[in-house]
């Protein structure tokens, strides 16, 4: 009867293949990590998009921009042929809500923009305003 030899990993093995996978993750996970931050942005600008759509889509049937953005979704205006989003307002990508303001500013309707991470106006890179425009 012949023994059955199961070989496994040695000690040094499994220490050299946790090395480089160290190695490899502290040269990818700074570009993933600036891949995340870019894209909160970029969720932001198009959920500002989707927004404008609806406050544009609520003056042509109202006559005006709403006051609060909670009017998108209910309002006592016999006008008001809402609600003109799906859902609740969204926060934006750091929970936070957007800033809406009407009149705008620079002579525009209405502004709507996003403080970044940090929430606070100003700043750059994940902490820099995100505008619609």
């Amino acid at each position: 009867m012949k023994s059955k030899q199961t070989r496994g990993f040695t000690l040094i093995e499994l220490l050299i293949v946790i090395v480089i996978l160290g190695l490899l993750m502290s040269l990818v996970a700074p570009q993933m990590f600036s891949k995340v931050s870019s894209n909160k942005s970029k969720v932001a600008a198009v959920q500002m998009e989707m927004i404008a759509t609806a406050l544009n889509t609520y003056r042509l049937d109202i006559g005006n921009y709403p006051a609060t953005l909670n009017e998108l979704r209910r309002s006592n205006n016999p006008k008001w042929d809402g609600p003109y989003l799906p859902k609740d307002v969204p926060l934006d990508p750091w929970d936070a809500p957007y800033i809406y303001t009407v009149p705008g500013n620079n002579g525009e309707p209405f502004s709507l923009q996003s403080y970044g991470r940090n929430g606070i106006a100003g700043g750059e890179g994940e902490d820099a305003d995100i505008i619609f425009k």
